[in-house]
């Protein structure tokens, strides 16, 4: 799809302007979150990415269309694997309720600004070598495995670790342990300390980075228009924080995750190089964006499904071997 200068610059204004909406109207003023707002917000952001797609089937066709809704679907997906992390780094740096919904505001801006450097690099790369098609699927294909693996591990739950540039910036900036309100700077003895405020707004958007390394190759490979890349990711990063609330303690129940996740990988991964493989000349079926699609949407149709079941087979079987413990307690009074 061509686009020129102007509609990627009005695309970002427009982005900017909601970004500026709904910082004014709901993050504005520091608060707890309820389930109310978390889910009218949520509901917000999904029906303008709907517009948005809509909007692209009216002006450019259906293949875009297609192609945003798929990438958009993918990048929201794999976005809830994010909040895992993001729970992990609230609870290390001991948030307040009332200032998550600023830090996840701040930390997801940076982690959209991150990943877009990535998308114009990925980009590039594509345009100049398409061997790098196969580098991507072969990726994903890894990436997928290891989701598996780490799923039938059946770990403990982790515990987040800083990542460098976290840790460089920590050393060479003096801070406080102190929360000062949203500021993300105070003075303290006539020295000018970072508070706690910046260092987990950095992590949670520095942390976002990593999970772009598998998402951007995946989303690449449904469609390789940069434009429809950044506003898929756009889309599903600025409803992350809404979706945050909404669901966190729905984490926990989504037991098959990472194997919905690691289908939805290893199939773009083998689309991927199945597109090599059709650019070098090799005569294989090509996987269309309706069907990536109707994948995309049956795997984590199944996935929410089965793990909702598991998780409630669970809480009875648990709440089932509690009942003799209770009895044993009474007959002994």
């Amino acid at each position: 799809m061509d686009v020129s200068l102007t509609m990627w610059a009005l695309t970002i204004v427009g982005l900017g302007a909601l970004i500026a909406v709904d910082f004014f109207i709901g993050g504005r003023k520091p608060h707890e979150v309820s389930l109310k707002e978390a889910g009218i917000w949520t509901a917000v952001w999904v029906v303008l990415a709907g517009l948005f797609g809509l909007g692209l089937f009216l002006f450019a066709g259906g293949q875009p269309s297609g192609e945003f809704f798929a990438g958009f679907i993918t990048e929201k997906s794999l976005s809830v694997d994010n909040l895992f992390v993001f729970v992990l780094i609230m609870a290390k740096f001991a948030v307040p309720p009332i200032y998550q919904q600023r830090v996840l505001m701040v930390g997801v801006l940076i982690a959209l600004v991150l990943r877009a450097g990535f998308i114009a690099g990925g980009a590039a790369i594509l345009s100049t070598f398409s061997w790098v098609f196969y580098l991507f699927g072969a990726f994903l294909v890894w990436t997928a495995w290891k989701l598996i693996q780490e799923a039938r591990a059946d770990e403990e739950e982790a515990e987040f670790e800083e990542n460098r540039l976290l840790k460089m910036v920590e050393r060479r900036f003096p801070s406080t342990d102190t929360y000062h309100g949203t500021k993300l700077f105070t003075v303290e003895n006539g020295k000018r300390l970072m508070t706690p405020m910046l260092i987990v707004m950095l992590a949670i958007g520095t942390t976002d980075v990593l999970f772009a390394l598998d998402s951007i190759p995946a989303i690449f490979g449904l469609t390789q228009d940069p434009y429809i890349v950044f506003t898929a990711n756009a889309f599903a990063l600025m409803g992350l924080r809404q979706l945050y609330f909404l669901i966190g303690g729905l984490l926990k129940k989504l037991v098959h995750l990472s194997y919905g996740l690691s289908v939805i990988l290893g199939f773009i991964g083998v689309k991927l190089v199945l597109h090599a493989l059709h650019e070098s000349g090799v005569h294989v079926p090509e996987i269309s964006i309706p069907v990536s699609l109707g994948v995309i949407c049956a795997v984590l149709a199944v996935t929410t499904v089965t793990s909702l079941y598991a998780s409630r087979k669970q809480a009875r079987a648990e709440a089932e071997a509690g009942e003799p413990e209770r009895e044993k307690d009474s007959v002994d009074v």
